[in-house]
């Protein structure tokens, strides 16, 4: 994530300032069940369309949930959720909706990254319980904040990093922390998804993104279901253009996100920070084409440093998207994953994805067992070896 944007970090540091005026899977009714066996936990829901609808259909999978709340932008969607919740206020202004959250228990945030922040922090004003997807928030500045008032308000929060729970991203940690390869001073993370500024030869192989270079200056009719200024939010105005939506087109654009990194580097780069009991890096580098001023880099490297923590040695952590990927990789020293999580220690490798991992040179570790299992079972998960 970036650090700020010139052009509208004033806007949403007021915003942030003045809020107050106006492990890891989908089990947030679990965690702040109502006291009384008979009450419905009551949810308000920040986008209901895409992942929103995902996270709305998981919660309420358990009968003791309760949609009371939904608010989305298009109109469309929010009036289609609507129907089939007829008694939940509904509303298309986040700022309205978030006003007075007394009707709810709890909130699920599923909007655009760049209004996480503008859901969650008055959620957590207000002391109720935040499920947000991921990224928490759409920079630095802003995340400080949530964790600053989510020690205050002392609540059960969750940022939606649901592989976090499963039994694959579990065993892998169980192995490194155990030793199975020894002490780790590197890991690679790499994802072949390239949301970004690509070249048009790169663009044309991947279908769902459109080949752009700049910020159209043109406008073009908004989606009729749309409120495309209540879309805009925080983010700088500027004139509907198709090359925002719609689909994920808007993940490219500084202004309202942070290209690949910010969409699945918070999944990928969850499993080396975990396992190795990672904190603050000493230095990070980045590698890639000339910063543009409207969008982010498809391709890119980034590559952190870290200092020992406790007995475990220095390590680095780098991270590779697009066409990037470690020389490891590009050798055919390992199985060549489009996407991937590699720890290289003393005595071996594992390499692992969301749902796989193996130990390496297999020969080596052929009849190895592993460690007996250590660390509690997601209550959504099923433990495997």
């Amino acid at each position: 994530m970036k650090q700020h944007s010139n052009r509208n970090s004033a806007n949403r540091r007021q915003f942030l300032a003045t809020a107050a005026a106006c492990t890891a899977t989908l089990t947030t009714s679990k965690l702040v069940r109502a006291s009384s066996a008979n009450d419905k936990l009551r949810l308000a829901f920040v986008g209901v369309g895409g992942r929103g609808a995902g996270n709305l259909e998981e919660m309420i999978k358990d009968p003791g949930v309760e949609v009371a709340a939904i608010c989305d932008v298009n109109r469309t969607t929010l009036d289609r959720v609507a129907e089939r919740f007829p008694k939940a206020r509904k509303q298309v202004d986040l700022r309205r909706f978030v006003e007075d959250l007394k009707d709810v228990d709890a909130v699920v945030v599923s909007s655009t990254e760049h209004t996480h922040a503008f859901a969650t922090l008055p959620a957590l004003q207000q002391r109720k319980p935040v499920y947000c997807e991921k990224p928490l928030t759409y920079n630095i500045q802003e995340a400080k904040r949530i964790m600053e008032e989510a020690a205050v308000a002392n609540v059960a929060t969750q940022m939606g990093t649901q592989i976090h729970a499963t039994p694959n991203y579990r065993r892998v940690v169980e192995l490194i922390q155990s030793g199975a390869i020894g002490p780790v001073t590197e890991a690679h993370v790499w994802t072949s998804r390239a949301w970004g500024l690509q070249s048009q030869e790169d663009a044309q192989k991947n279908g769902d993104i459109v080949y752009v270079t700049d910020r159209p200056t043109q406008s073009m009719e908004p989606p009729k279901d749309i409120d495309w200024d209540l879309w805009v939010g925080p983010a700088p105005s500027r004139p509907f253009h198709d090359v925002y939506l719609p689909g994920p087109k808007w993940y490219r654009w500084w202004d309202f996100a942070n290209g690949t990194m910010s969409d699945l580097g918070s999944h990928f780069n969850d499993l080396p920070f975990w396992a190795l009991k990672l904190d603050h890096p000493r230095s990070i580098q980045a590698f890639g084409p000339p910063p543009h001023k409207e969008l982010a880099p498809a391709s890119m490297t980034a590559v952190y440093e870290y200092g020992a923590r406790g007995d475990l040695p220095a390590c680095t952590v780098s991270w590779y998207q697009g066409a990037d990927k470690p020389q490891i990789w590009k050798d055919k020293g390992i199985p060549n994953w489009d996407n991937g999580i590699l720890f290289i220690g003393r005595d071996g490798m594992l390499l692992s994805d969301y749902d796989r991992h193996v130990l390496l040179p297999e020969s080596k570790f052929e009849n190895y067992q592993g460690p007996k299992p250590f660390l509690p079972v997601s209550p959504t998960s099923t433990r495997v070896a």
